[in-house]
This record gives C-alpha cells, sequence and structure tokens, in this order.
C-alpha cells in the first residue's frame, strides 16, 4: 500500500542551510538567503579516459551503458584496424580483434554481447559479413544479403538492423538479424551513408547524412516500415547519436559543408529536436553507445581534415553536477630535470637526483602546493630509483657521467641522506618499491637484468629474478606484494609481474608498451604514465593507465607526452614530476567528483 508521503510528497521544510545530502525530489526553504531551494537536472558533457588507439569510423556497441562501452575496427594509422576496446566508465582495456581489419563497419548490442557488420577490408572491397562478440573473442562469419559500407546500426546481437550504407552507390536497403541469419526487409525513403542512428530494432532512427550531398532528413523504423520524421535542425555527415529507442536519442557533432567539424548536439523525443549542451571538442565519425541520459562518445575525427584523437566524453542528465577526472598543474621543481627519482604522496612527495643535463643530486619536498630545496644527496645521479615516504626514503642504483652505473644506496630521513648498505653490483634506471626499511629493487642495466634485491634497512639480498629481464621499468607497492611495470627491450610486450614476496608471476600486459614511465601505487592499484611509448627513442606519451590488480585501462591523458619522469601517490591521487624534454612541470591526478546541483526556484 502506498505511504501518504509517497501519494502527497513531503513538505517543504525552512532550513538555516542547504542539506548535506539532498534527496531526489526535495525542496526546502533556505531561511538565511531567503530563498526555496532543491535538486535542479543538469545536462553536461564530461571528459572520460583516452582511448588507448585513436581512430574514427567504426562499430560500437550502442545499446550497452555508459560503464559498458565497446568499440571495434575503424580507420587507424595504418588505415584499417581490427582492434576492439571496452570502456568501463573510466577508461580502456584491449579486447579481443576482429578476425579482420576493417573500416566503416557498423555495431549493435553490448560489450558482452556485440555485432559487427558490413564495412570496407581495404579501399575498394566492400564487406558483407557480420561477427558476434561474446565478451572476450568474435565468432565465425553470417553473410549479410548487402555488401556495403558507412550505413546505419541498430538494435542488440539477436535482433540486430543494418540500414543505408555505399556500394558503389548510395543504398536504401534494410536488412534485419535474428541471432543466426540476415533478413531484408522494406528499404528506406531515402538512399544514404554517414548519418546518426539510434535504436533497437523495432524502434530505429536515421538522422541526416549524405547522398550525393549532405541532407537533413530523418526517418523513423518502425520494425516495419520507414516513416519521415522531423528534419535535423542542421545539415550534417558523419552525426553520431545514442539512445535505446527512436523516441529517446541524443545526436552529437558532425560536419556541415564545406567540410567544418560542430560541437552540436540534440535531444530526439519522437516528435522533435531539441538543444542540449555541446561537446567539449568538435566531432565526426566517432563511437557512440548508452542512454538518452547517460551515454558516451568515443575517439573519432576531432581536428579537420580528418585527424582521429582519442578523447572521451560521457553525456549525462541528472540531478548532480559531476567534475571529470583530470590532471592538473601543480606547483613547478625548482630544478628541471630528468631520471630523477621520486617518492612518497601527493601532499607529501619527495624528488632527488636527476640530469640536466650533467649529474644532479638536489633534493626537493612537495607539501601538495610547492616543491622547496633541502639537503643534497651524497652523490649525484640520474636513472636513481626510489621508495618510502618524504620521511622515510630511499634512492639506489643509478648513472653518473663519468662513473657509469653505480650501487650506491642513499636513506632520507626528512632532513638529510645517509649512506646505507650497497646494491649487489652497480645498476641504473631500476623498479623501486617498498619502504626504507622493506625495500625492493628489480631490473635495470647494463645489460637488461633479470635480478631482484630485498633491503632490511642495512643490507641487499638476491630474491627470485624477475620473468623478463628489462631495464626503465616501474615499481609500484611493498616487498611482499610488488608490481613490476612496463620496460625495455621495446620489442617485448609491456609485461606485468607481481611479486609476492618469494617468486615473481607475469600478469596482464599494458595497453601500451610504456618504459622510462612513472609510476606508483600498490599491487593491486597502481598506475603508469607518460615514458616511451614503444622503443626509448619514440616519441614520447601523455597517456596513463591504471591497473586493478588484473588488468590494465586508460585513464585521461597528461597535458604533454614526456619520458624520465617521476612518480609518487596513489591511483586515486597520483603525482608526476619532472622528464624529458627537460621539465620542471608537476602534474596531479584529480579523481572525477559529483556534487548536487543546488537549485534556487521561483513561483514565476
Amino acid at each position: 500500500m502506498a505511504t501518504y508521503k509517497e501519494i502527497v510528497g513531503q513538505k517543504i521544510t525552512k532550513l538555516t542551510s542547504d542539506p548535506s545530502e539532498p534527496k531526489t525530489g526535495q525542496m526546502w526553504y533556505n531561511s538565511t538567503i531567503g530563498t526555496l531551494r532543491g535538486l535542479g537536472v543538469v545536462s553536461a558533457w564530461s571528459s572520460g579516459g583516452s582511448a588507448i588507439t585513436a581512430r574514427q569510423a567504426g562499430g560500437a556497441a550502442g545499446q550497452g551503458p555508459q560503464t559498458a562501452g565497446l568499440m571495434f575496427g575503424g580507420y587507424t594509422p595504418p588505415p584499417f584496424s581490427s582492434l576492439t576496446e571496452e570502456y568501463n566508465g573510466s577508461g580502456f582495456s584491449t579486447g579481443g580483434a576482429l578476425p579482420a581489419a576493417v573500416a566503416d563497419n557498423r555495431g549493435a548490442g553490448t560489450q558482452t554481447a556485440a555485432l559487427s557488420f558490413m564495412g570496407l577490408s581495404n579501399p575498394s572491397t566492400f564487406v558483407n559479413a557480420s561477427f558476434e562478440y561474446d565478451g572476450s573473442s568474435w565468432g565465425s562469419p553470417t553473410s549479410m544479403n548487402t555488401s556495403r559500407y558507412s550505413g546505419g546500426g541498430a538494435g542488440i546481437q539477436t535482433a540486430g538492423l543494418a540500414y543505408g550504407g555505399f556500394t558503389t552507390t548510395t543504398s536504401n536497403a534494410t536488412e534485419e538479424y535474428d541471432g543466426s541469419s540476415w533478413t531484408s526487409v522494406n528499404n528506406m525513403s531515402t538512399a544514404r551513408y554517414s548519418f546518426g542512428t539510434a535504436g533497437i530494432q523495432t524502434s530505429a532512427i536515421a538522422v541526416s547524412g549524405v547522398t550525393t550531398t549532405r541532407v537533413a532528413n530523418v526517418e523513423e523504423y518502425d520494425g516495419t516500415n520507414w516513416t519521415a520524421g522531423t528534419n535535423y535542425p542542421i545539415t550534417t555527415g558523419g552525426t553520431q547519436g545514442f539512445g535505446a529507442t527512436n523516441t529517446a536519442a541524443i545526436f552529437a557533432g558532425g560536419a556541415t559543408s564545406p567540410p567544418t567539424l560542430v560541437t552540436t548536439c540534440n535531444s530526439y523525443n519522437g516528435t522533435s529536436f531539441a538543444s542540449v549542451p555541446s561537446l567539449s571538442n568538435s566531432a565526426s565519425g566517432g563511437y557512440t553507445g548508452g542512454s538518452n541520459t547517460a551515454g558516451l562518445y568515443m575517439s573519432g575525427i576531432r581536428t579537420a581534415p580528418g585527424t582521429s584523437a582519442g578523447d572521451t566524453e560521457e553525456f549525462n542528465t541528472s540531478t548532480n553536477t559531476i567534475t571529470a577526472a583530470a590532471w592538473a598543474s601543480g606547483g613547478n621543481l625548482n630544478t628541471s630535470r630528468k631520471a630523477l627519482g621520486g617518492a612518497g604522496s601527493p601532499t607529501a612527495a619527495l624528488g632527488f637526483g636527476g640530469y640536466n643535463p650533467g649529474n644532479k643530486n638536489e633534493t626537493e619536498e612537495y607539501n601538495g602546493t610547492s616543491w622547496s630545496e633541502q639537503n643534497n644527496l651524497n652523490l649525484a645521479r640520474g636513472y636513481i630509483a626510489g621508495a618510502g615516504t618524504q620521511t622515510a626514503a630511499l634512492g639506489f642504483g643509478g648513472y653518473s657521467v663519468g662513473s657509469g652505473s653505480v650501487n650506491n644506496t642513499e636513506e632520507y630521513d626528512g632532513s638529510s641522506w645517509t649512506n646505507g648498505g650497497n646494491l649487489l653490483l652497480g645498476r641504473n634506471n631500476m623498479g623501486g618499491c617498498g619502504t626504507q626499511t622493506a625495500g625492493l629493487g628489480f631490473g635495470g642495466a647494463p645489460p637488461n637484468s633479470d635480478q631482484s634485491l630485498e633491503y632490511d634497512g642495512s643490507s641487499w639480498t638476491a630474491g627470485n629474478p624477475l620473468n623478463v629481464a628489462k631495464q626503465a621499468l616501474r615499481g609500484a607497492g611493498t616487498q611482499t606484494a610488488g608490481l613490476a611495470m612496463g620496460g625495455s627491450p621495446s620489442d617485448l610486450p609491456s609485461t606485468t609481474e607481481e611479486y609476492n614476496g618469494t617468486s615473481w608471476t607475469t600478469g596482464n600486459n599494458l595497453n601500451v608498451n610504456r618504459n622510462n614511465a612513472a609510476g606508483n601505487g600498490i599491487q593491486t592499484a597502481a598506475f603508469l604514465a607518460q615514458g616511451n611509448a614503444g622503443h626509448p627513442v619514440s616519441p614520447q606519451s601523455a597517456g596513463a593507465e591504471n591497473y586493478d590488480g588484473t588488468s590494465w585501462r586508460t585513464i585521461v591523458n597528461l597535458p604533454a607526452g614526456k619520458s624520465q619522469s617521476a612518480g609518487a601517490g596513489t591511483q586515486a591521487a597520483a603525482l608526476v614530476f619532472g622528464g624529458f624534454p627537460l621539465t620542471a612541470a608537476t602534474s596531479e591526478f584529480e579523481p572525477e567528483t559529483s556534487t548536487a546541483n543546488v537549485t534556487n526556484f521561483t513561483t514565476s
């Protein structure tokens, strides 16, 4: 039986301040400011984690939620891609590759039950194959009736819809998929390609697109017939849509004529279009999914005349204001340098050693706002490994110009450095983690090493070796729960290895081969940022990834590509500083936050 509050609602209370956690639908009178207040609905786009590989014009699982996106195929360098990426609401991880590279394919379904169909396998070969995805791999092909590319896709894996596209000319062909075969059904009224889509097999929509020129007309499908809808407010090609049906959808971006990328977004309620907040960055040909209140726009063309980018934007309509995760600028180091050591937390960090361009012995402490000079290392060097905290740090190994790789260990007490027990042999560019009295060092050069060493506060002893000999790797965790991340040589996958205090076991690879990066955290919640994405002389990366103890997922990119920077902190509160090209910059990671959108109301 319904309660009185459910039937009548809650009374408006008089308060001297806003409630700390207001409920949806709640209203109150704030007597301090003399205003009737409540939670207001707000729509906005915010940034999500960056794609592993920037691309455009592929397939997506449109019926999946915002927290379970899927994109596959598309154009990348080289032109056609078989890559699949899965989004979890914060970042991407690598999924099972398509059986063949394809672009201008289309998709349907969800992250664990998706469908890819049509496309181009090279610039002149039209595809009629469709494939099903089970959340890890793509199955055997099923043939469509019409080979084509750049059409529309809607529905789920067992009830898919393919419509329009291009063969040797524009197509109006429509086909339905029942989970095993494709059936030709009634054609669209207007043959077109590169148009916006949304919905399911019995409630789909085609918005704008290209015939011989860009058009603004709209068609809706009810499971049997196509009928004309209200024209789209602007004439575009490459507009992307998302939504559960053709009566509750959002359409975003696209390109007008002459080709100009737009940020324009509109909602559709089955009768009319209405303007909603624009994308943060102009876009066309991206990958979409989700609902009209919690949608997702991934990658796509972000810069004319066709440059792909890995940007992800999330669309939300709710009573909360969402502030996206981002890297913010912190206070600069007093001395620009690369190949320095790091330890501590974002509000109590330590940076020491490095190059600029000669050996550096400077030590600096960070308080969350600014860096201050402290007593120097006893031996100036770069490529030094670090562990511990700001008041109990450990610096070991490194490379000193003129002396080569060194075995020196130094301990910092929050004021000055004292010499500790030497490494068993000289090493530089090692990975390190743990504490001052229970440290762990591994890998390094020269040559690439698999050596693992444990420190007890006075001396080092040999532990069991890594599975892969590497240098330029980074560490996280403790002496009994350590993590080795990335590294070089670059012709090997960027492996992850976990240490249990006795031996190393191989974990899942990074999404991007990364060496000379900045990292820290714990074994089940680590981060790795920037670095050389591949060969040590390859361009510096601005990307970053988080590890959850099982797999790696991308997070939002840093402001600039760097390598040989240092890291401190945790996955949720990370700090990256210094690096090459020579810089004093500090970046602080700020996770996504959500706050109630308290709004003033009037009776007028």
